[in-house]
Parts: C-alpha cells; sequence; structure tokens
C-alpha cells in the first residue's frame, strides 16, 4: 500500500510515512486507498488477531508485512473488554481501553508504533543517528509514548506538556522515565506544545542535526491500532446481537475519532458516529456552521482533550471535503465542566462505575442522545482512561477513592524530573542540542 500527504499528494511508503510521523510540506500522511472488508470475513477473536488481520492491506508490500503479527501480538498483550453497562434502560455497552501500563487508550497506539518502529530499525543506508521523537501532549499521550520507548535501542523520546494543565498523576507519568526520554515543561497550553512539536519537525536547522518522527495522532502508526480496537468492538457487538451499534467517542485532537469514521469506511459494522468534546468547541461548531474555526484551548477537567486545533481535521478535510457529506457522517456535542461533574456522580450513583472526566463526557453525550436515537437502539461509549488517573477530580465528586491498578502504582513510585522551557523552538532546539551532548 502506499501513502500520500493531504497537502501535496506527494506519496510514499508505510514505513517512511511511520518513521517520518510528517510529510515535508506540512501534510498527514493518509492510504492512497482505504481497504474494505466484509465483516463476516474477519475470523479473529481477540484485539491482537482482528487488528493483524484489518491491518494486513496496510502493511503490505512493507519491509515488515511478514512481522505484523508479531506486532501486534507484543503491542497488544492487554485486556480491551466490551462491557454491557447493567442498569441501563437501553442496550449499552462501554469500550474499556484503559488497561495498559499507563491506564489511557493511548497506550495500544504507543506500543504498536513503538514495536513497528524498533523492528524498522535501521533503516536501509541508515547513520548512527539516534530517532528523536517529540509528543505534545495533554495529558495521556505523552506519559503512554514515554512508556512504550523507554528503554528501546535507536530510540530518544521528547515529551512536550503544559505547564499546570495535567493531572498531578498525569504529570508524574510524564516526567518518571529518564534515559531515553527527557520530559519539557512547556510555559503555555497544549496547543503550544503540538506547535512547538511541529515546528521543530519542520526545521531545516534541528532536522540537519536530528532524526525526527512524531508519536503524536499525527503519527499514521499511532491511529492504525486506534482503527482496530473501533473494528474490534463492533465486530464483537455484532457477533452477539446481528446488528450494528452506534459509537460515542471522547475526542480531542481527533486521532480517536477519526479513526472510528476510518473503521466504519473499511465496511465495519458501526452505525452513528458521535464525538463527544469538551468545552473546546471547534468541532461541534464547524459541524453547526461549516465555518472552521481554531483557536487558543480552553482549560478543563478533560484535560487531555484540551485542543482548539485539531490536527486530525486535516485528515477528515481530506477524505470527506464536502461538507453535507462530512456532516452527515458524524456528529459532535460538547459537554461542559459542570455536565461532566454531574456525570461522573450521576453514574457512580445509577451504575457503581466511576468514570474519568474524558470518558463522562461520553456518557453526558448519551444521555443528551434525542430518545429517537437511544430507545432499543445498542451503543458503545469508549472509556479513554482510568479514573484513578484523576483522583482529585473523582473524590471530590463522588466522596469516595478509587483504586489505584498496580500498573499506575508502580509507575508512581518512581523519581520524577522535567525541564521547563518556553513555547518556542528555539528554547527546545537548546535543550535537544544539551540532551544530544550527553549522549555523545
Amino acid at each position: 500500500m502506499r501513502y500520500r500527504s493531504t497537502r501535496s499528494g506527494r506519496e510514499t511508503d508505510l514505513l517512511t510515512a511511520v518513521m517520518r510521523g510528517l510529510a515535508d510540506d506540512g501534510g498527514l500522511f493518509v492510504p492512497v486507498d482505504l481497504p474494505h472488508f466484509d465483516p463476516g470475513s474477519i475470523a479473529g477473536d481477540t484485539l491482537a488477531e482482528i487488528a493483524a488481520e484489518l491491518l494486513q492491506p496496510f502493511f503490505s508490500g512493507s519491509p515488515l508485512e511478514s512481522d505484523l503479527r508479531a506486532i501486534c501480538d507484543d503491542a497488544l498483550d492487554f485486556a480491551v473488554p466490551l462491557q454491557r453497562l447493567r442498569g441501563a434502560p437501553d442496550p449499552l455497552a462501554v469500550l474499556e481501553l484503559f488497561h495498559g501500563p499507563t491506564a489511557a487508550f493511548k497506550d495500544i497506539g504507543a506500543r504498536f508504533l513503538a514495536a513497528v518502529m524498533e523492528r524498522a530499525l535501521p533503516l536501509p543506508g541508515d547513520d548512527d543517528r539516534p530517532v528523536t521523537i517529540l509528543v505534545a501532549t495533554s495529558g495521556d499521550t505523552g506519559g503512554a509514548v514515554a512508556a512504550a520507548f523507554h528503554g528501546r535501542s535507536r530510540l530518544r523520546v521528547g515529551v512536550l506538556f503544559p505547564k499546570g494543565q495535567v493531572s498531578a498523576r498525569q504529570q508524574h507519568q510524564l516526567t518518571c522515565w529518564g534515559g531515553n526520554v527527557r520530559s519539557f515543561e512547556v510555559a503555555g497550553s497544549f496547543d503550544d506544545c503540538q506547535a512547538v512539536a511541529k515546528a521543530a519537525l519542520m526545521d531545516p536547522a534541528l532536522s540537519r542535526r536530528y532524526r525526527f518522527s512524531s508519536a503524536n495522532s499525527i503519527n499514521l502508526g499511532r491511529l492504525l491500532p486506534q482503527v482496530a480496537y473501533h473494528a474490534a468492538s463492533s465486530l464483537w457487538h455484532w457477533r452477539e446481537a446481528g446488528t450494528a451499534a452506534g459509537h460515542i467517542v471522547p475526542t480531542g485532537n481527533l486521532g480517536n475519532g477519526l479513526a472510528c469514521v476510518w473503521a466504519r469506511a473499511m465496511g465495519m459494522p458501526i452505525r452513528e458516529i458521535v464525538f463527544a468534546v469538551n468545552s473546546n468547541l471547534t468541532i461541534p461548531e464547524y459541524l453547526s456552521t461549516g465555518k472552521w474555526g481554531p483557536r487558543p484551548s480552553v482549560r478543563t477537567l478533560a484535560s487531555a482533550m484540551d485542543v482548539g486545533d485539531p490536527s486530525n481535521m486535516e485528515r477528515l478535510f481530506d477524505m470527506l471535503p464536502d461538507f453535507a457529506e462530512l456532516r452527515a457522517t458524524v456528529q459532535a456535542y460538547p459537554v461542559d465542566d459542570d455536565a461532566i461533574r454531574a456525570q461522573i456522580r450521576q453514574d457512580d450513583e445509577r451504575f457503581g462505575q466511576v468514570w474519568c472526566p474524558h470518558t463522562a463526557t461520553g456518557f453526558r453525550v448519551y444521555d443528551q442522545l434525542a430518545e429517537a436515537q437511544r430507545a432499543d437502539r445498542p451503543w458503545i461509549v469508549c472509556a479513554t482512561a482510568h479514573p484513578a488517573k484523576f483522583e482529585s477530580i473523582t473524590e471530590s465528586v463522588t466522596g469516595h477513592s478509587v483504586p489505584v491498578p498496580d500498573s499506575l502504582q508502580a509507575l508512581l513510585a518512581r523519581p520524577s524530573e522535567h525541564i521547563s522551557i518556553r513555547a518556542d523552538i528555539d528554547a527546545l532546539g537548546v535543550e535537544l542540542d544539551r540532551w544530544n551532548a550527553e549522549f555523545a
């Protein structure tokens, strides 16, 4: 399979797309053609088995084609259960994506990307420089990428996170690694972090000194396994019930949401797709007005979704350039902080379930759907992070603690350190040069 830039249309192969992360022209890589499947033809049961089948066309012709099953087994070796929500008046299930090492759905994409990159190196004609991966994070991505890449040879990770805008436990996960992982606290928002990372990837002088790549959802290698878990959950429900379920997807930078759109376009049994967002209104306002208006991000309780200029809209615009068609393909609804608190409290009382703030946006959107959309119609809501990562929020709302998973407890016991920088490329460049000198 070949891949092209969303901007110039220039084509390349899978490994080039994954290792670069961002096209030379600043565009995002997309498949020239999405494959299509008959759901009944997919034989796998587990996420790893389904991913290996579903992603085979994406790896076709790649040097890693024969490694795909091993990559899936390596990266997707933890539970991703689809749980029926008992007590709901209509068919409702939750896809628990938070059972990985850092208790967030980002573990799935990050571990897959790390497994691909490690097997891809060294590339033909390679030099001795390590690949330096820059990742901007609004909370969960950076911790997942750091965990996935920590200790892997020929790979280094620079994590950029916004000062004062992640939870204490999230920050610890971003800063407890050392070795081939370095964490930068940026004086700004997530959008500032993302802008600095993108600028570095595109800067000619820095690019001569470093072999850059990205591990945000702008990287195709992060997006593909997300397509797989949306496909898997739709197949698990379809095999049991014989019907397609609607999917509600909490989303910020739109990687999670776009992956669901791709899964449905590839033939998976997915009914409506509804994006749940927080008070960052860029996507729902666009779907309402047809005018794309990125703006500075707004800080909310659902911090990992605090994105005012979601990068993956570029892929969605590329896929669906006609506004009317795009508007008919997806829905998006905002949820403010008061509604997040209310949903956490309500579902703790009625279901005995405590959600993280991001997952709570999904369940609030479900409750606000028209009765005709919910009555006797199955829905799947993505649970994106374990509530124990947001104990200051959940405990104040519910009045009780949430058990901390063993994997998260182990990370919290590690020492942490970070470097504070301004939100500009020069400040990052100085720190990268200092870091590089340590490895020399």
